[in-house]
């Protein structure tokens, strides 16, 4: 088992390869926070996991991935470094990203709580208050097969 920071690197990657594959777009740019959000709405209501969902297993581990995503969304574009304390035994849900200019976020914190409150604890409203250019709120239109009239 790796320090938290290494553990965030990994499930950070690992769940963009997931949600990639689930029809998410999730390729580290600031844009890609709607995709996010997007997530959460089908994913969960109120508090709660969709049954049979992506978010209907192990919880803990994607929520803690989703925020590591964020967190690197955020790194990525503005630079500075995870921090956390190993010894703490919040440590996952403490660890945080420090920006060159001494701001500090909690992205795993504001997956929780997106979980837990819905849009009002938005993932791309949290982006552009870290000063990220997430543009504006695609437009996504499920895809149905032509032959389907009901």
């Amino acid at each position: 088992m790796g320090t938290v920071i290494e553990d965030a690197a990994r499930a950070s990657a690992w769940i963009a390869t997931a949600l990639s594959s689930s029809g998410y777009i999730a390729d580290f740019t600031p844009a890609s926070l709607w995709q996010i959000d997007r997530f959460f709405d089908e994913q969960a209501q109120g508090g709660m996991a969709r049954p049979g969902g992506l978010l209907s297993q192990d919880l803990g581990s994607r929520l803690f991935a989703v925020g590591a995503y964020i967190g690197e969304v955020i790194r990525r574009e503005r630079g500075g470094e995870w921090v956390a304390d190993d010894n703490s035994p919040q440590a996952e849900i403490n660890i945080a990203v420090r920006l060159p200019d001494g701001t500090t976020c909690w992205p795993v914190q504001r997956a929780m709580k997106r979980f837990k409150n819905g849009p009002e604890d938005g993932i791309a409203a949290y982006g552009v208050m870290m000063r990220l250019e997430v543009g504006p709120q695609p437009i996504h239109v499920e895809r149905r097969l032509w032959w389907r009239f009901w």
